[in-house]
């Protein structure tokens, strides 16, 4: 690979450390949603208004609960986070071994999230959803 493409997988995976950092700097809010706000970030308007979570409610709380290795806590407040957490792990690891060794992933890029994923995926997004609505409901969206 050449070598500004070694320079755009390190500053990926750069770009994923720093993400990771940030949530093990946040302290997961004991409700299941709201950890963003400690960045400065305002509540969610649309749970404010429609009562309901929307669909990234509670992802800053998973990753604060991934990085601290708690993963039933990061999977039940939000299953989106956790496997979008997972992913920026990955994502760390995968763009700092292109930088590394130049070698080009490609064939395991094409077999970890082929073309026909992208449907299946969008399921997951909406169950995530889902199960968010649910447990938000019944008023147990929170990890104690």
């Amino acid at each position: 690979m050449s070598w500004w493409q070694r320079g755009f997988a390190l500053a990926a995976g750069l770009a994923c450390f720093a993400v990771l950092i940030v949530a093990m700097r946040l302290t997961p809010s004991p409700t299941g949603m709201g950890t963003h706000t400690a960045l400065g970030l305002q509540p969610c308007a649309f749970a404010l208004r429609l009562g309901i979570p929307c669909p990234s409610c509670g992802m800053t709380t998973s990753f604060a609960w991934f990085v601290r290795g708690n993963l039933a806590a990061s999977f039940y407040v939000q299953p989106m986070g956790c496997l979008l957490a997972l992913a920026t792990a990955f994502g760390f690891w995968l763009g700092f071994y292109i930088a590394l060794t130049g070698r080009p992933v490609y064939r395991l890029l094409d077999f970890l999230a082929p073309r026909r994923a992208i449907l299946p995926l969008m399921g997951l997004v909406i169950l995530a959803w889902a199960w968010k609505i649910y447990i938000h409901r019944l008023g147990i969206d929170g990890w104690r």
